[in-house]
């Protein structure tokens, strides 16, 4: 298992309280056969085998996203701690991660971790194997 985790503004720290977002609480972790993010009160599970593709992408503007978020052009989910950079990930089915119940799925995620480049090798090279 790698462990990624998600790199902090210091100016979003306290606002990111309000979701449950911590150090301890938001990361990426990359496991035999699987992706699981935890990002305060929300995660999203996946098999590797469902990944399509990985983009490093940003700088973003910040209110588009620190905190989870919803894109409303194409139901993307953001989990955002800071507007630096992040991985767009891509899946070939959508999966639920901001809604209860799963009636809500996402066709991609977009996660700030502090090591992007290597989450994205982390993920294509899984998925090699």
């Amino acid at each position: 298992m790698t462990r990624f985790a998600f790199g902090f503004d210091p100016a979003w720290r306290i606002p990111l309280l309000l979701f449950g977002v911590t150090p301890g609480r938001a990361f990426a972790e990359v496991r035999e056969g699987e992706l699981s993010v935890r990002f305060g009160f929300w995660s999203l599970r996946t098999p590797l085998s469902n990944i399509a593709g990985t983009t490093v992408t940003g700088p973003y503007s910040p209110w588009k996203v620190i905190g989870p978020h919803l894109s409303l052009a194409d139901r993307g989910v953001t989990f955002g701690t800071n507007a630096g950079r992040g991985v767009c990930v891509r899946f070939r089915t959508p999966v639920p991660a901001l809604a209860p119940g799963g009636f809500l799925t996402h066709p991609g995620a977009t996660l700030t971790v502090s090591d992007t480049e290597g989450l994205v090798e982390a993920l294509e090279q899984s998925r090699r194997t």
